[in-house]
């Protein structure tokens, strides 16, 4: 076995059963594995320097691949109902099975820092069969100054085996795609799927479940902060924006997508972005246009003509196409990614109805209620069989990552908010006018003007109307937002039929929160009206 790069750290494979293999690349420059992934075959250059590359069949997540360990340190503390298990035994073959996979193969081994904060991150190694994989997770963690520590032993594992796939016969998996995570060996095991992403959300999955025992909120939101100092805190799923709304070029990004927030303020679980880029262009995303360079990685894109311009309106592989980079490639991005206490905290949400309205303030109770909620929706065509909007309720904005029971996060958040004063919002980016099919999708401009707006406090002292269904208070102006937007059973031309979408989408707010024990009346009530 031939070690390349960095020295190797003293704190070696075979502590993680790795015990042969052919050679092993150890902490790679970026141009390295740039070179690498091409001489493999596994990617090509774009006419803006990313490397681009293709995932396969596997364009998102594999949710239903996914398995925590049943083991008997954390039985007891794990969320059982959305986080499927798996025995020790198919782990150990599991484990075995990579192990083999891995001895003849080249290995890329990455050591790197998870959370800003240096009192509660954590030291991550992945192991890639792949330089692409490797750089994604360089370009998406936290590197440590001055390079790579050979000193600090790792506190988590993930070993990336992409064509390393399962038995479900004999490995108790569902299909031969697994990730698998081992709290107690601290070790994360991904097969079967070449989706990058899988690696990022497991080790976001492993602070939801350090992070909370710490006394620490860990978080689903983009950050970003002001010129005087104040933070924004920005919730959402998938498709509402959060990554695209945190880029502004008024205000300072802390991060995209993962933070904690502590006794002192709140700072990035990540050291990189991983943005959509479908329909991508400098005009409405310019900060993230210009992120994708040398150095970023494309997932799926394709790639026009000789000079290799990226076609980022295409779907022909997938709607989710993504790109990766390090913070910095950001202008302006809060380096190291930290900043004091909220003092706003936005709900996104892409409602497909059509009935929610583009901006309404929350009181504390409504604020738990909706967070709890996680709303929003998916809409005709984007899975088989869906014709018609079809809400979708993520607790805590981010269901599939949290091991811990719900209301544990939702209290944390809640304690939080009261504690540092901090004003809460729901901004709709779906629909206006009309429900999918029929509206039309919320100006990203007006959006934008909201947002802003609700930040700098010009909405904080505005007349609100109590809206009928929903409760919350809905502001009657906005800064360069025509009032008529502002209340969407105006924007309907037929107000009958939004009254009547606007029940059926309180029932299912009613049917969703009803599953869950232990909220207070305050918290019940703060609900859509019956």
């Amino acid at each position: 076995m031939a070690s390349f790069g960095h020295a190797p750290s003293r704190f070696g494979l075979d502590q993680h059963g790795i015990a042969r293999s052919g050679d092993v690349y150890w902490n790679l420059s970026v141009p390295e594995l740039c070179e690498h992934a091409l001489r493999n075959g596994e990617g090509e250059f774009s006419s803006n320097g990313a490397l681009v590359c293709a995932t396969g069949s596997h364009t998102g997540r594999s949710p239903n691949d996914k398995f925590t360990v049943e083991e008997p340190s954390t039985r007891e503390a794990i969320w059982w109902g959305p986080n499927k298990g798996i025995s020790e035994g198919s782990f150990d073959r599991l484990h075995r099975k990579v192990i083999e996979h891995y001895a003849t193969r080249r290995l890329y081994v990455r050591d790197l820092h998870a959370g800003a904060d240096p009192r509660s991150r954590l030291n991550v190694r992945v192991v890639t069969e792949t330089a692409w994989h490797n750089l994604f997770a360089n370009q998406l963690f936290i590197r440590p100054d001055g390079g790579a520590s050979n000193d600090a032993a790792p506190d988590f594992v993930i070993l990336n085996a992409p064509t390393c796939h399962a038995d479900p016969a004999a490995d108790g998996t569902r299909s031969g795609t697994f990730i698998v995570i081992h709290f107690a060996k601290r070790l994360v095991l991904i097969g079967g799927t070449a989706y990058a992403g899988e690696i990022k959300k497991s080790i976001f999955t492993i602070m939801n479940y350090v992070l909370p025992m710490q006394g620490i909120l860990s978080m689903h939101c983009s950050a970003n902060i002001g010129e005087s100092g104040d933070t924004a805190l920005f919730f959402g799923l998938s498709g509402t924006g959060k990554t695209t709304l945190s880029a502004d070029p008024q205000r300072r990004l802390i991060g995209d997508d993962e933070h904690g927030w502590g006794d002192d303020g709140v700072f990035n679980i990540e050291g990189g972005c991983y943005a959509k880029c479908i329909r991508l262009s400098r005009e409405h995303e310019p900060q993230i246009f210009g992120a994708i360079r040398f150095g970023s990685v494309l997932e799926n894109v394709l790639l026009t003509g000789p000079a290799r311009e990226p076609n980022y309106d295409s779907t022909e592989r997938t709607e989710n196409t993504r790109a990766a980079y390090p913070l910095h490639f950001i202008d302006h991005a809060v380096i190291p990614s930290v900043g004091p206490h909220p003092r706003h905290v936005v709900f996104l949400t892409c409602d497909a109805f059509g009935v929610l309205p583009p901006v309404a303030r929350l009181t504390p109770a409504q604020a738990m209620y909706h967070f709890i909620s996680g709303y929003t929706a998916k809409v005709a065509g984007t899975e088989r069989g869906v014709t018609e909007p079809q809400a979708t309720f993520s607790t805590c904005f981010g269901a599939p990552f949290l091991p811990l029971p719900p209301m544990r996060y939702a209290s944390m958040l809640a304690d939080k908010i009261r504690s540092h004063a901090a004003q809460c919002w729901l901004v709709n980016t779906g629909w206006t006018g009309g429900a999918y099919g029929t509206g039309k999708r919320m100006s990203l401009r007006y959006t934008r003007a909201i947002i802003r707006a609700a930040l700098s406090g010009a909405l904080g002292s505005v007349a609100c109307h109590a809206d009928p269904v929903f409760g919350f208070d809905v502001p009657t102006s906005c800064p360069n937002v025509p009032s008529e937007v502002l209340n969407p059973r105006s924007t309907w031309p037929d107000a009958a039929q939004f009254d009547q979408q606007a029940k059926r989408l309180a029932k299912l707010f009613h049917d969703n929160i009803a599953k869950f024990d232990g909220l207070s009346a305050e918290v019940r009530c703060a609900g859509p009206k019956d």
